[in-house]
């Protein structure tokens, strides 16, 4: 089956053209936008904060890598086992841990990250240890990658547009009005928690079948930052947004590569001016809709018209 898809996907980029080069770079954006979306639900719109994703990627990752080279485990199954053991242990986690207030659940989660990436170093006859995990099948081609990410967004948008995410919302605004209303908000916030986890978990074991060799160091502090810095970047409260944050994140690091040395200052300096000059993200609290965008071309022609009439009254 690993064969017949990663012969569908040779095709396809070869029909297309795509070198291997852009074809990892997509892959690469596939895996930032599905942990993004999973971090977008429990940030942007439960307003939870969580140094912990990184690690849920990394349980996603192992438990892949390890199921399919020493169990012979079909990949499919691997992945949906890895973002289900990362659901888990956030059920776990979140039981304890969601009844914080403030930045106590934040750091709990970012030392629940570092305990995670140090376990993954000492157990070296299951994971490999510091050296890595090697021989991982190459299941994460690019046709593979762009179905998953589809697949993950429908998933968060229906899950973000029904009774659930409505709470979440609510939630967000006003906690104990929610509740007043009936709303179980530390049950509603850990099912935003292993939303957020499965979904890490499941960018892990994409990212496992891609590199084909897996390090603890690879899901360190930096990686959580990195995650919530691109969610920001987007937009709280805003999926589409999440996915254009994930892909300059992604895209920008590229550009900036023939500039060697400089390539990550400038990407940097890139991000603090959004930061800066656009402090709700790209779409802050706002979804793309192809009839806003038409009617905002529309009106910008308009405007135009406008200003040339008025020009040529001047005139004469």
């Amino acid at each position: 089956m690993l064969s017949v898809f990663n012969s569908i996907n040779n095709a396809f980029c070869g029909v297309l053209g795509i070198s291997s080069y852009m074809q990892g770079v997509v892959v690469l954006m596939c895996i930032n936008i599905i942990a993004v979306l999973g971090m977008s639900v429990l940030t942007g719109f439960t307003r939870l904060f969580s140094f912990g994703n990184a690690g849920f990627m990394s349980i996603g990752a192992y438990t892949a890598a390890i199921l399919t080279v020493r169990y012979n485990v079909n990949f499919l199954v691997a992945i949906i086992l890895g973002a289900l053991a990362a659901g888990f242990v956030a059920f776990c986690l979140g039981s304890i841990t969601l009844r914080l207030k403030g930045d106590y659940f934040l750091i709990t989660c970012l030392g629940f990250g570092e305990c995670v990436r140090v376990l993954f170093n000492w157990t070296k006859n299951l994971t490999g240890g510091s050296a890595g995990f090697p021989g991982i099948p190459a299941y994460s081609n690019m046709l593979f990658s762009v179905v998953c990410c589809i697949l993950a967004f429908f998933i968060a948008w229906r899950f973000i547009h029904s009774k659930y995410g409505r709470n979440l919302t609510s939630i967000r605004e006003n906690e104990v009005a929610a509740q007043a209303v009936g709303i179980n908000a530390f049950r509603t916030k850990r099912l935003s928690f292993v939303f957020s986890a499965i979904y890490a978990g499941w960018a892990g074991a994409i990212y496992a079948g891609y590199l084909m060799y897996i390090v603890p160091s690879a899901f360190n502090l930096g990686k959580s930052c990195e995650l919530i810095t691109t969610t920001v970047i987007g937009g709280l409260g805003s999926l589409t947004g999440s996915v254009l944050g994930a892909i300059l994140v992604t895209v920008l690091p590229e550009v900036f590569r023939s500039m060697a040395n400089y390539r990550m200052l400038l990407y940097g300096i890139a991000v603090v001016l959004v930061i800066m000059f656009k402090p709700s993200g790209l779409y802050g609290y706002k979804e793309f809709s192809l009839k806003r965008t038409i009617a905002w071309f529309k009106n910008l022609g308009k405007g135009k018209e406008k200003t040339k009439a008025a020009a040529g009254k001047e005139d004469k």
